[in-house]
């Protein structure tokens, strides 16, 4: 009985453990599941440890790694006391609460048990970490508001011009006896339904826009965190905008017209 959990124990020791890649490591060294790798703290260390790849692991979509390049491994707490001589030390560790209220509690008996214990939410550090791409979003608003308001006076003058384009039939319609009303009517009818043709059109074109970004920033970064998104509030949004902005300028462009007489319309 002895010898046979001796053999075990032998057998146990001579087995190399295993341990977890990212994914972006196992690409570039081209490394697979099953293979034996060896680690130590440094590339001079003369006794490195023999384990096996047992799993090859998808980064996460946290912006806040995006821009990082280090490689990450997962590994046995006990392998990696081993590797780094840290002891039963930690710097960090995460620990999962059911609800707000426990969470509440975690954090008032960590900073309460000991001078130099410092305990954050995760949504908190995520904010301080993310601080970068929230300068970013800001940035995105301003262009959007500035591009806004372009396209409104853009599309402004298009319909002054083509509502001049059209001074005669609108001087024509007038003294046959159609009213002001129902030329402004059809003004603002052909607005709405330029302005919907644009939007599905820029719709279009955004949503290609969008697969093109993801498409290279994913490859570049190596991650699968989305960077453009077209979402159906962002759709319904830009619908109803262009509808408003091209109802907009029909009105003020049909009011111009028929506020005009009209055989001043017809030059004379």
């Amino acid at each position: 009985m002895l010898s046979s959990l001796f053999l075990f124990f032998l057998l146990q020791q001579a087995t190399p453990r295993t341990i977890a890649i990212d994914e972006r490591l196992a690409a570039d060294a081209h490394l697979k599941i099953g293979d034996r790798v060896y680690l130590s703290a440094t590339p001079e260390s003369r006794s490195p440890d023999t384990v096996i790849i047992g799993a090859i692991l998808k980064r996460s979509n946290d912006p806040a790694e995006v821009a990082r390049s280090e490689y990450r491994i997962h590994m046995h707490l006990d392998d990696l006391q081993s590797i780094t001589a840290y002891g039963d030390r930690v710097d960090r560790y995460a620990v999962a609460t059911p609800n707000e209220a426990a969470t509440t509690r975690a954090l008032t008996k960590i900073n309460s048990a000991a001078f130099g214990f410092d305990a954050h939410r995760s949504k908190d550090i995520a904010i301080g970490t993310s601080k970068t791409f929230q300068v970013v979003s800001r940035f995105h608003k301003a262009i959007g508001v500035i591009t806004i308001v372009a396209s409104a006076i853009f599309l402004l003058c298009i319909m002054l011009l083509k509502v001049e384009e059209r001074r005669r039939d609108v001087a024509a319609l007038r003294l046959m006896g159609i009213s002001r009303r129902t030329v402004m009517r059809a003004v603002v009818i052909e607005a709405a339904l330029l302005a919907l043709l644009g939007s599905a059109m820029g719709v279009g074109v955004g949503w290609i826009g969008s697969q093109f970004v993801n498409w290279y920033y994913r490859g570049v970064y190596r991650t699968p965190l989305a960077f453009s998104l077209i979402t159906p509030s962002i759709v319904t949004l830009a619908v109803l905008l262009s509808l408003v902005l091209g109802i907009s300028a029909g009105i003020l462009a049909s009011l111009r017209l028929v506020r005009t007489p009209p055989l001043v319309l017809f030059g004379r």
